[in-house]
């Protein structure tokens, strides 16, 4: 019963579908501007087939290597092909590989989204510590090609160069190197930097005859298990309290010793102010004294100068002429009188008329006679 609906339902679904295509037309689209172009597209397409056939493009980041497999010059040539475009037969007659000219990134980490996006990616190292534990390290690793033909002939076209050159090697001298530290010494970042670079000088001389250079190895992270990461955390942070007390009480010591030279240096300046203080009043003292001094010379030079002045002029005036210079002077005295009367009789009389008794009244020597 069953088989029978199925078969009228299949029977239905035909002859809808039968009925349909009969009813369906489909047109047919003409194109006539087609016939002129039809040239043109047959020698671009021409040109393309030819270009993929006989021209490879080597991009500016890229080495090209040349490998021919029929001729007199079959093998691997050493000429290395710079960014363009580079002629090859085809056909598998030549063949032109191509290598990355620029730096290139291996991350060995246990997180790739905190890898580059173009890096090659990879586990992190695993890496036994020289007390025992383990630890999971993440590092990056920038390395370049530095001869594409000894990369190509020792190693490979292709990215064989990762597979076969870089990673093999990375997590064995990362070992070598990073496992000669403790678990503590993990956490010395100078001492972590000195064996990272001394990874970099091994895995140099690995890889440097196969034309590979490493330029940088950076440890970025590193991760013990939950339990030793928590005993290390707590450790640390015992140790740092430690360490904290230890420095507070070096940083109060220091505070003592920097109030003790405040207060030194406080006294200090009193001191030298007191004793320069002390020193402009003694140079004040001996200023003033010298002033004193010489006020005292000059004043005894002008006194001693007027007394000189005084002697010489008495001298002067017992010199010969001074009697009639003193006449000379009474004579100015009497120019003022209008009328002095005398007495003209007795010892003491004067006579006007008469000039010797006159001189002799005034005392006055006859021909400077004294």
């Amino acid at each position: 019963m069953m088989e029978d609906q199925m078969e009228d339902q299949e029977e239905q679904r035909t002859s809808f579908f039968k009925r349909f295509k009969g009813r369906l037309k489909v047109p047919k689209l003409q194109f006539p501007w087609m016939g002129k172009f039809k040239p043109v597209m047959v020698v671009l397409v021409v040109v393309v087939i030819l270009y993929n056939l006989f021209l490879v493009y080597i991009e500016p980041n890229e080495f090209g290597i040349k490998v021919v497999r029929i001729g007199m010059k079959r093998g691997v040539h050493k000429e290395i092909y710079g960014a363009g475009l580079h002629f090859i037969l085809p056909f598998g007659l030549q063949q032109m590989h191509r290598l990355p000219k620029d730096v290139q990134v291996l991350e060995l980490t246990n997180f790739p989204r905190t890898a580059a996006l173009a890096a090659r990616r990879d586990k992190a190292a695993h890496i036994q510590t020289s007390d025992g534990f383990f630890v999971d390290v993440d590092v990056s690793i920038l390395y370049r090609i530095v001869d594409p033909h000894l990369v190509f002939t020792t190693i490979g076209p292709g990215t064989l160069y990762e597979d076969n050159g870089v990673i093999p090697k990375a997590e064995p001298v990362l070992k070598a190197t990073l496992g000669e530290l403790t678990t503590e010494e993990f956490y010395n970042s100078p001492l972590r930097v000195q064996k990272a670079e001394a990874a970099q000088e091994m895995l140099n001389q690995e890889l440097k005859q196969k034309g590979l250079q490493v330029d940088h190895i950076l440890v970025r992270y590193f991760k013990y298990s939950d339990e030793i990461q928590k005993n290390i955390e707590e450790k640390k942070l015992k140790d740092q309290l430690v360490f904290k007390n230890q420095a507070e009480a070096r940083a109060a010591t220091e505070v003592a010793k920097l109030k003790k030279i405040v207060q030194e240096g406080k006294v200090v300046v009193a001191v030298q102010l007191e004793e320069g203080q002390a020193y402009v009043t003694r140079k004040r003292a001996e200023k003033d004294l010298y002033v004193r001094k010489k006020k005292a010379e000059a004043n005894l030079l002008v006194k001693l100068a007027e007394a000189d002045r005084v002697r010489l002029k008495n001298e002067a005036l017992e010199g010969a002429g001074a009697e009639r210079m003193v006449g000379l002077k009474m004579a100015d005295v009497y120019k003022g009188l209008d009328v002095v009367i005398l007495p003209s009789d007795g010892p003491a009389g004067v006579n006007p008329l008469s000039l010797g008794n006159t001189l002799k009244l005034f005392d006055v020597r006859k021909g400077g006679k004294k």
